[in-house]
């Protein structure tokens, strides 16, 4: 066996030892030593139509195998491409390996084709940007695996010039860095913790990304159930709590509808406990919500609070599920919300978000939520669709439903449903998006029928800009750049080798999703509702 490799090869084989089996992107030739090397290595290369998509499906991937996502971009166009998803990828805490090839620095001097400064245009998009060099190729693949992965996740670059692709390196690499354990608090804080939890008549938990990233849940059920403590979760981390539980709230934080239950709730609270509870999803009118002047508040995140969205009584830097064992020692059970707010909020927020009508969005996602599976998996693209969708679509376990919720991106659920559907062969998997998001990867379905994959599309047809143009309306505006042509996205379906429906009714939409659940590759389900569909709703 040779005592020297690539490289590249390095990259690979540390990507492929921390679980990644799938690597996305639009090869040039800048980058054809990449792909040979991940390929080697076992990781499948998967030829997408665009950059941007091809980093949505890696994170598709991480949801269901926690291995990061892997996005290969060529030099200069093809990295400039993938900016918004590496830029969504730092806000939803995303841990994604952006491999972009590069111009040698020696040549760049006297060369200027497709030559920018790529760490430039990363270094503020990504938790670290490196370029690599063949004497620290495994150095630099371990940090970038552990950057991405540890604390609140997220994107690392790494340049990866042409000629240093192919250099060669010892084939032995160094041991990894060890990762850090889990930690939980100490001291008077956590004394005085204590004493809150036990002497509180009306607690309240919210419940955010880095719980889901620490895999809290099963902790947070015990927690909750222990304690009769009702939580409320942000849209990433819906699910760590299953949603049909008496204690579940279901999400916040976008619906301004769902928030004018909820905020009441969290103000009439004693104690408020903020677990991994990160606030980059949330709204403006979350911010200061409560006044730990007048309430008891503790936050136990992943990282110091920076943001200022609230302010807490107690913080603590330390992992989640650990922190809920060391607080509850000693703390005997007692009721809670006997003042019946919890019963009033739970059927406030059910009247809110009605079922019953024959036709329309609610009418469309009741519809999927009864046809398909409990286990379904489900994604969904930026606009009015969302927030409606994000209240009204049950999950029963975390990353139950995939969405930019931070950066707030149209057109990520037809990638991130393939890259779910492609880890996860055997779940259905659904994903919801409006006709603008539709339209902005429509290309992405030739690479579903490409891979073979089966995942059902849902397109909310209304012509317009939904969200904007109810937001225009609510200004006192003229209907200004915010409509287009009603299309046919059944066809579109069927042209790129998938099934395709065009639905206007309940009875004819759970024929389709019967259809399509039994199909043999993807379908795209056209539901057709009128303008202002979403008006009261959300």
């Amino acid at each position: 066996m040779s005592s020297t490799i690539r490289a590249a090869d390095a990259l690979a084989r540390r990507l492929y030892a921390e679980g990644c089996r799938y690597a996305f992107g639009m090869p040039g030739g800048e980058v054809l030593t990449l792909v040979d090397a991940l390929e080697d290595a076992g990781i499948e290369f998967i030829l997408a139509k665009h950059e941007n998509a091809a980093a949505f499906m890696a994170e598709g991937t991480y949801h269901r195998t926690g291995a990061p996502g892997i996005l290969v971009a060529t030099v200069g166009p093809g990295a400039l491409n993938g900016v918004n998803a590496v830029a969504n990828a730092h806000q939803d805490r995303v841990p994604l390996i952006v491999l972009a090839g590069a111009v040698d620095a020696d040549e760049a001097q006297t060369y200027t084709h497709q030559v920018l400064d790529q760490q430039a245009v990363f270094r503020p998009i990504t938790k670290a940007s490196f370029s690599l060099v063949p004497g620290a190729a495994h150095v630099i693949a371990d940090k970038a695996v552990g950057i991405a992965t540890e604390g609140r996740p997220g994107p690392v670059h790494i340049d990866v010039p042409i000629t240093v692709a192919d250099a060669p390196v010892p084939a032995a690499a160094p041991p990894h860095r060890a990762k850090p354990a889990p930690t939980a608090p100490s001291g008077p804080d956590l004394d005085t913790a204590r004493t809150w939890l036990a002497e509180a008549h009306r607690p309240v938990m919210v419940v955010g990304l880095d719980a889901m990233v620490e895999e809290a849940g099963p902790a947070l059920l015990d927690f909750a159930e222990t304690y009769g403590i009702p939580v409320v979760t942000t849209y990433k981390a819906k699910g760590l709590l299953p949603e049909d539980h008496a204690l579940s709230l279901g999400g916040a934080g976008l619906s301004p509808l769902a928030d004018t239950h909820l905020i009441p709730l969290l103000q009439d609270a004693d104690l408020i406990l903020c677990l991994g509870y990160d606030p980059i999803e949330m709204r403006v009118g979350w911010r200061d919500i409560w006044d730990p002047t007048r309430q008891r508040v503790i936050d136990i995140t992943a990282a110091p609070n920076h943001h200022y969205m609230h302010q807490a009584s107690l913080s603590f830097i330390a992992d989640c599920a650990a922190s809920l064992t060391a607080l509850s020692e000693g703390v005997a059970p007692r009721k809670t919300w006997e003042n019946g707010a919890l019963t009033a909020t739970k059927d406030a927020l059910s009247n809110a978000f009605p079922t019953e009508e024959d036709w329309g969005p609610a009418a469309i996602m009741d519809t999927c939520r009864q046809v398909l599976p409990r286990d379904a998996l489900a994604t969904v693209d930026s606009g009015a669709h969302r927030i409606l969708l994000s209240q009204m679509w049950q999950c029963y376990e975390p990353r139950g439903l995939t969405q930019s919720t931070a950066l707030c991106t149209m057109g990520c659920a037809i990638p991130l449903a393939m890259g779910a559907k492609l880890a996860s062969p055997d779940r259905p998997v659904v994903g919801f998006c409006g006709d603008a998001g539709f339209l902005m990867v429509a290309g992405e379905l030739s690479t579903a029928a490409e891979l073979g994959l089966k995942p059902i599309i849902v397109v909310f047809v209304d012509a317009s800009l939904a969200l904007i143009e109810l937001k225009q309306r609510g200004r006192q505006m003229k209907n200004r750049g915010v409509d287009f042509a009603k299309h046919d996205f059944a066809a579109m379906g069927k042209a790129f080798g998938g099934a395709g429906h065009t639905v206007t009714t309940r009875a004819e939409l759970i024929e389709a999703l019967q259809t399509a659940l039994a199909a043999d590759t993807f379908t795209v389900i056209a539901a057709v509702i009128e303008r202002g569909a979403y008006d009261g709703r959300i």
